[in-house]
């Protein structure tokens, strides 16, 4: 824990963050050697990245410390304690993705996991590998209990403030806790129970019952099951006597293994989104994607009472993907002759996109053109907003949405709100927002935003009711950010925070303040980053710090407080804020999971031990080449000759080019009509590094255009203080050499030497001259560029 003195302090921190802490987790990959490997932001081993604010009991002042720690997890002790680990032990959600990886590919690095595993139960293993989640998604408290979550498994306990890890919390009971006592939890009894305990990263908490709801998204029927957990202490309030705790129970009307990562939940219904993006390992089998999207079919929301998860209605739409639901409540209505309350529809808020790209721009891929074409009625642009929903319940209507449109033409994503809100007809939803893109082409393998959003949804649904937009494509706001940052209505339903240049910022939360007298009376806490701090190649300077900054939610114009952080802090994903109660009331702790301590035994000494160990070694090494030769029988020019069905054709006017590109670019059609290879979604910061000369292979795809002539040396590559750096003409490579030769400058062959028209000139270290050489790239480029790493 890291204490930041004064001077880190700009203005002074509210009171109402005295005792709390600001927590958010994201994944950091521990093992990261292989630079060239498949990489996404889904990916990574978790780390809680927190603010504590410490109040003095003698001035009364709030103090920020500063924690950084990753969460303890099977998968992650196990690889730190495997010196042969290059590349993360999990394969990246960008191999599944990938509509170029061959079943080979996917088969081998799905093999090398389970081998991997497998090893980890054997004699020598520091970790055994038992559950396969990384708890990289987010953090959430409940009864007690800090939680951080992610689909693969259950939540892992967290406790705060120091961040320390706990142990996996199956439902009923929780390791490193005293006593901890309880059943088989979420996973139940069974061969399938390991797919069972898988849990949404985004529980729902009701504030008032303060029942924990969550669903378990699994490859086998029924597909998907439902929890809910009421809290040991205090008692919850119920509705009435209803308020049963049960686990695992089937939701009905799912009938395939989907991509599920949120759900919605007001207080007496819940909706399941059903959406046209398939995770399913079984299309291996069948040739097909592990994940993809089918633009073609329908998206469906099952809507249920919130204890009768076997009655469903189901409501279909247009084809989307939702990742993530702001609010759901109940619209209700008194019956005139009993009094009885009826629910009468479900309203949901939602960050609806229109197409899966982001899955895909997430892992620096191009998204796959649909194999069938799109009505044209149903065609829309690249965008995420915010959508409202409107689900009619009523005893004799029809499983209808009666309203479902945008509330603004913004780009909105990671919405939040105040957490005593939820489930409630809130008036305001925080969220992010890019003031020059989307979000597809924005984030890319980072999380990266320029402006935070406040909306007044209460005012923008009211207007919608009035004045209906056209249905699904419509928008009640049409304003974009530029038009809403320069707008003089000081009144208007939507307030924009931007970023200053060069600036992004993060998810936000909100705290409320001490005795506010509105709903939105409190502060946005969010980590931003100055990427002016990057070095000339795009990577991090090691002096490079975050801050945590305060922002006035109210006015959304006023930085209330800023906090610079000892470090850089990742660009992540979810985060939380844990009120002083929440740390005061957690559960006591009877043990901490710890790193492996290294300790010899005579047994590690004998020669039959060691030869064992020699072994498992020889195991270990060969599973992680697994990764390399993956990519050798990952010819992508070889894939598209077998499969031109996929990648050739034509969708009227519009050519789908067939290249060889390198990683992380793509085939485009040129203003001759000829196809070549452009960076994918802009430049990302590892296409750009180049630390030093070994890095400089893995990278050399991304640093040269395919008919650009050599590389720029002097610029992109890194020699010790008597050297300097100079183009091969024989390998079209950079390498040092000492600045004591014959020939220690460099001749600018451009200006002295003339060639043919379709030749250029270049120095040739080993004969110290200029020298003549074709355009585009060499033979060992060629070479490299069908199999770039």
């Amino acid at each position: 824990m890291t204490q930041p003195n004064e001077s880190h302090l700009i203005r002074k921190i509210p009171i109402d963050l005295a005792g709390g802490e600001y927590v958010r987790n994201g994944g950091n990959p521990v093992a990261n050697e292989a630079l060239g490997r498949d990489a996404h932001w889904f990916d990574g081993d978790g780390m809680l990245t927190g603010v504590f604010f410490r109040q003095s009991s003698e001035t009364g002042d709030v103090q920020p410390e500063f924690v950084n720690q990753y969460i303890l997890t099977d998968v992650y002790l196990s690889t730190i304690t495997s010196p042969a680990l290059r590349s993360p032990l999990l394969p990246s959600i960008a191999t599944l993705v990938n509509p170029l990886s061959s079943l080979i590919k996917i088969t081998l690095r799905i093999l090398r996991t389970l081998l991997l595993v497998l090893v980890s139960h054997l004699p020598g293993s520091k970790q055994a590998i038992k559950k396969i989640s990384v708890a990289n998604t987010a953090v959430l408290y409940h009864d007690g209990r800090a939680l951080a979550t992610c689909e693969s498994g259950p939540p892992m306990r967290i406790a705060l403030p120091g961040l320390g890890t706990v142990g996996w919390f199956n439902g009923d009971k929780c390791e490193g806790e005293p006593h901890a006592v309880g059943g088989s939890g979420f996973g139940g009894e069974g061969p399938l129970s390991f797919f069972r305990e898988w849990t949404t990263a985004h529980p729902r908490i009701d504030p008032n019952t303060k029942e924990l709801l969550l669903f378990h998204s699994t490859f086998v029927p029924p597909y998907v099951r439902y929890s809910i957990l009421t809290p040991t202490s205090p008692k919850p309030l119920t509705r009435g006597s209803l308020s049963p705790r049960f686990q695992h129970a089937a939701v009905s009307g799912v009938h395939s293994a989907k991509m599920m990562h949120d759900f919605g939940v007001s207080r007496s219904h819940t909706v399941i989104l059903d959406l046209p993006l398939a995770l399913d390992p079984l299309n291996l089998a069948k040739n097909r994607p592990v994940v993809a999207y089918d633009p073609t079919s329908r998206s469906r929301f099952g809507v249920f009472p919130r204890y009768r998860p076997e009655i469903v209605r189901w409501y279909e739409t247009r084809a989307c993907c939702i990742f993530h639901t702001a609010n759901t409540w109940d619209s209700i209505t008194i019956d005139s002759i009993s009094g009885e309350v009826l629910v009468e529809s479900v309203n949901m808020l939602a960050c609806r996109l229109t197409s899966a790209s982001l899955v895909f721009s997430a892992g620096a891929l191009a998204a796959p053109v649909p194999t069938r074409a799109v009505p044209e009625h149903e065609r829309e642009e690249e965008q995420c907003r915010l959508y409202y929903y409107n689900f009619c319940l009523g005893p004799g209507d029809e499983n209808i949405i009666r309203h479902q449109w945008a509330l603004s033409a913004i780009p909105f994503e990671f919405p939040s709100l105040r957490d005593s809100a939820t489930m409630s007809p809130a008036k305001y939803v925080y969220g992010c927002s890019v003031s020059d893109s989307s979000f597809g082409a924005a984030l890319g393998r980072a999380v990266k935003m320029n402006a935070l959003v406040k909306m007044d949804v209460e005012s923008l649904i009211a207007r919608g009711k009035h004045d209906p937009p056209k249905s699904i494509s419509g928008c009640v706001d049409t304003r974009n950010v530029d038009e809403i940052l320069h707008s003089k209505d000081a009144d208007g339903p939507i307030k924009i925070f931007k970023m200053p240049e060069g600036w992004y910022a993060q998810e936000s939360r909100f705290v409320p303040r001490q005795d506010g007298d509105s709903e939105d009376d409190g502060w946005l806490l969010s980590y931003v980053f100055d990427e002016r701090q990057l070095q000339r190649d795009g990577e991090c300077n090691p002096k490079a710090k975050s801050e945590l900054w305060i922002i006035n939610a109210k006015s959304m114009n006023e930085v209330a407080a800023k906090v610079q952080l000892p470090q850089r802090v990742p660009y992540g994903l979810h985060g939380n804020w844990f009120s002083r109660k929440d740390v005061v009331d957690q559960r006591p702790v009877e043990r901490l999971r710890a790193l492996p301590i290294k300790a010899k035994s005579l047994q590690q000494s004998s020669l039959p031990w060691r030869a064992w160990m020699a072994i498992r070694r020889t195991i270990e090494r060969k599973a992680e080449r697994t990764t390399g030769k993956a990519h050798k029988y990952h010819d992508r020019s070889a894939f598209l000759e077998l499969a031109p069905e996929i990648f050739n054709r034509e969708l009227g006017e519009r050519k789908i080019c067939v290249q060889n590109c390198p990683r992380y670019w793509r085939p485009v059609q040129g203003p001759d009509g000829k196809c070549t290879c452009e960076p994918q979604n802009g430049t990302h910061e590892r296409e750009k590094s180049v630390m030093d000369l070994r890095k400089l292979k893995l990278e050399r795809s991304a640093q040269y255009n395919l008919n650009a002539g050599p590389l720029d040396c002097a610029s992109i590559a890194k020699c010790p203080a008597n050297q300097h750096a100079v183009n091969n003409a024989a390998d079209g490579m950079c390498e040092c050499v000492n600045d004591d030769t014959p020939n220690p400058g460099i001749l600018d062959c451009a200006a002295i030497a003339k060639c043919p028209a379709d030749q250029h000139p270049v120095y040739n270290n080993s004969a110290g001259q200029c020298q003549c050489i074709p355009d585009g790239p060499t033979p060992r480029m060629k070479r490299d560029l069908q199999n770039p790493y």
